[in-house]
């Protein structure tokens, strides 16, 4: 397609063509994120958004998981980070807005594929455990466990048999002259379970914690 001739400082001479534009998003305030330059700012026209309705897209991601109780999950899913939002100390490392909901509800999609005689809250309780566990500091933890029963009263997490995970990591913990301590052990299953949900991770604390 034809385009129009445009003259920049230094004689650079740009085709612009009228199929092509550029948008840039901001989140303004977000962890990792800075401010566009005020002389950038002045070439681009504001756009307004709205705050993105978190339960509506949860439920309608673990609809087309086949939660056949979309509806309940997704409120109590996105409840249990607006509490921890509230209530957990503030941390670089913590997030509880949209993708920390999308990767619990990729958690539950997961374990709905691999157990699909398992309740379904339990299934919920279970993604919320394992994504959001590991990253919390020993007194957020307290915090954490006390919101997650009191929206799912009643429902105990049975023990979770890792099996060949669990012998591969004693036998190593041996060979390396390491103690197997219960505390260890369940930091390398968490660092397991979250590779599964995430892309990249980072291990924030002292060596061998």
């Amino acid at each position: 397609s034809s385009g129009i001739n445009a003259e920049y400082g230094e004689g650079v001479e740009i085709v612009l063509k009228s199929s092509c534009s550029v948008f840039i998003t901001m989140n303004p305030g977000y962890a990792g994120r800075t401010e566009l330059p005020d002389n950038l700012k002045a070439l681009f026209r504001p756009v307004a958004m709205m705050v993105p309705d978190y339960a509506m897209i949860a439920e309608i991601s673990l609809f087309s998981f086949g939660f056949s109780a979309a509806k309940v999950f997704s409120k109590k899913i996105t409840s249990t980070f607006n509490l921890s939002s509230e209530q957990l100390s503030s941390q670089d490392h913590y997030d509880f807005g949209m993708r920390a909901v999308k990767t619990v509800i990729s958690a539950a999609a997961n374990l709905k594929r691999d157990l699909p005689d398992s309740s379904e809250e339990l299934i919920c309780l279970r993604a919320i455990r394992d994504v959001n566990v590991p990253k919390f500091l020993q007194d957020d933890l307290k915090l954490f466990n006390g919101i997650v029963s009191d929206l799912f009263p009643k429902i105990v997490q049975e023990e979770i048999d890792y099996g060949e995970l669990d012998v591969a990591i004693k036998s190593v913990c041996a060979r390396k002259n390491l103690l197997d301590v219960e505390g260890f052990i369940g930091k390398c299953i968490q660092l397991f379970e979250t590779t599964v949900v995430r892309h990249g991770l980072m291990l924030v604390g002292p060596t061998g914690s």
